[in-house]
């Protein structure tokens, strides 16, 4: 049995090691190669010090505030089957999905000065509202990262066997009690970890800062480089500045993970789950309230860009389709990238985890490290590393697309991880003693736990990159465009109505991938 379990780990520990190597070569050898190129006895100023302390600051409070947010939407899609919930689960995809641009667009339609709520307020005699600051971006990325943390706690609700809500309702444990013993246990292993993506999604956020930021008070790390790039070309500063980002995100990320405690709840039937602690009326209204808040909060501003984008759809540029094949291609190629290493580093720290937690930690920890990184810092120290060997603008769509499937890994890992943990866990001893080869392992124990995670995972990741705005700006000939791309270049020219119609493209394009990646995983599932 034991020669068994050994002759997979080769294999296991290669494809692991290979993905952790690649992931290390992409995060740190821009930033090196920069450094390189740079002056290093540059210092950081006063700005540049207020910049880090609103950062850290900011993407805390964002964090905290979105997970809190998202338990309850959680809970109540877990504990509740009505009509219309297939669609909500897509709604909750569609705000971290849409392109930021696109998204603060619909957020000013609706919270803006112009917006709906400010003309609400003036209607019933009050004053207009401003989101700008420390306010805007919070709004923002809670709007993006409630629906992402409320899915990824949602999986985690569907870990736990029917079979124990069960023996809660026989034993007559109240709500209270049932949080206590079956589903706090869950968070525990979950929150570190949503906190941890949600904090390195805030820190590293750059257009969402620069659109609703509203001046030096409000100004982030991401905006820090940007303007030591774009404006000073002090690629000293730009390097440190993505030094201490890194450092700082690294911190948090070992932190985030060692406080993660994996809860076993065992094997069960998977069937349906009936949360019999929740039938009472008062927690169907509560749950239904929470819906109803949490759809209002994200439909809104998803109707705002459909009525601004709709009426220009008929004079789209002709050079919509070519940039829209572009980014599909870019799109299914990172996807598939990202979940190819997703799995390979998931299959590793699932390894170690039984040998070795602490260096299962920290290689966990290494694979959500690339977000941590500048997009700006690893675009322009790409271009230093590519450019004595080959053409960077020639490279554009594969560059793109390797950058994109590195920035999504670690969302692609915290999704596929805890599935694999969780069947190991509950299998793992059986077949071993059934002396399983690995294709029968993977098709009887593996695969149901992981296809619901892969699914919503790889249209994360696809859709994801269909929206990205970063390298491709730095790269691309005038030849070269994607969706992206073409409304930037719109906007930039001032044609608001046609990159609203280049928007709705794109977001139509994006939740089409995303939710038929995301179905196609829980097809045949009850969540």
């Amino acid at each position: 049995m034991a020669v068994r379990a050994k002759s997979i780990n080769p294999v296991v520990i290669f494809g692991g090691s290979a993905a952790l190597l690649f992931v290390a070569l992409l995060t740190v050898g821009p930033l090196i190669a920069l450094w390189m190129r740079a002056d290093v006895s540059t210092r950081l100023s006063g700005s540049n010090w207020s910049a880090i302390r609103f950062t850290v600051f900011q993407a805390t409070l964002s964090a905290i505030i979105s997970i809190s947010l998202a338990i309850p939407v959680a809970r109540a899609l877990a504990r509740r089957q009505f009509r219309g919930r297939a669609l909500l689960l897509t709604l909750l995809g569609a705000p971290f999905l849409l392109p930021v641009i696109v998204a603060v667009f619909g957020l000013l339609a609706v919270w803006g000065r112009s917006g709906f709520v400010s003309q609400l307020l003036i209607a019933s005699g009050g004053e207009r509202i401003s989101i700008y600051g420390l306010t805007g971006v919070l709004l923002a990325h809670v709007f993006f990262n409630l629906p992402l943390v409320a899915r990824l706690i949602l999986q985690g609700w569907g870990q736990i066997p029917a079979e124990h809500f069960r023996l809660a309702a026989q034993l007559g444990m109240r709500p209270a009690d049932v949080f206590r013993r079956l589903e706090w246990p869950m968070l525990r292993g979950i929150l570190p970890g949503a906190f941890l993506l949600v904090f390195l999604l805030c820190t590293t956020s750059f257009a969402v800062a620069l659109a609703l930021g509203g001046g030096p008070k409000a100004t982030t790390i991401e905006l820090a480089i940007y303007q030591a790039l774009r404006f000073e070309f002090d690629l000293g500063k730009a390097a440190l500045l993505g030094l201490v980002q890194f450092s700082i995100c690294a911190i948090v990320a070992f932190w985030s993970l060692r406080a993660a405690v994996n809860a076993n709840f065992g094997g069960g039937l998977s069937g349906a789950v009936k949360h019999w602690d929740a039938s009472s009326q008062v927690l169907l209204w509560q749950d239904r309230l929470v819906l109803l808040g949490v759809s209002a909060f994200l439909g809104a501003p998803l109707v705002a860009i459909l009525i601004r984008g709709v009426p220009s759809l008929g004079n789209l540029p002709v050079t919509v389709w070519p940039a829209a094949v572009n980014s599909v291609l870019i799109a299914l190629s990172s996807a598939a990238l990202s979940v190819f290493l997703a799995l390979s580093l998931a299959a590793m720290i699932d390894l170690l985890k039984s040998r070795d937690s602490r260096l299962s930690s920290t290689v966990e920890g290494f694979g959500m490290l690339t977000l941590a990184a500048s997009p700006f810092v690893l675009g322009t120290g790409l271009f230093i590393v590519i450019h004595p060997v080959a053409d960077p603008f020639a490279l554009a769509l594969p560059i793109t697309a390797l950058v994109n499937a590195a920035i999504s890994l670690p969302l692609t890992l915290r999704a596929l991880l805890p599935a694999l943990q969780r069947q190991r866990l509950v299998y793992g001893k059986l077949a071993d003693s059934l002396g399983m080869s690995s294709w029968v392992r993977f098709r009887v124990a593996i695969w149901p736990e992981i296809r619901r995670p892969l699914g919503f995972s790889t249209g994360l990741a696809a859709a994801l990159s269909m929206g990205d705005l970063g390298v491709i700006t730095l790269f691309a000939p005038p030849n070269v465009e994607t969706l992206p791309l073409v409304m930037y270049r719109l906007m930039g020219a001032y044609r608001i109505e046609d990159a609203a119609s280049v928007g709705l493209v794109l977001v139509s394009l994006t939740l089409t991938m995303f939710w038929i990646f995301d179905r196609g995983g829980r097809l045949g599932h009850q969540s």
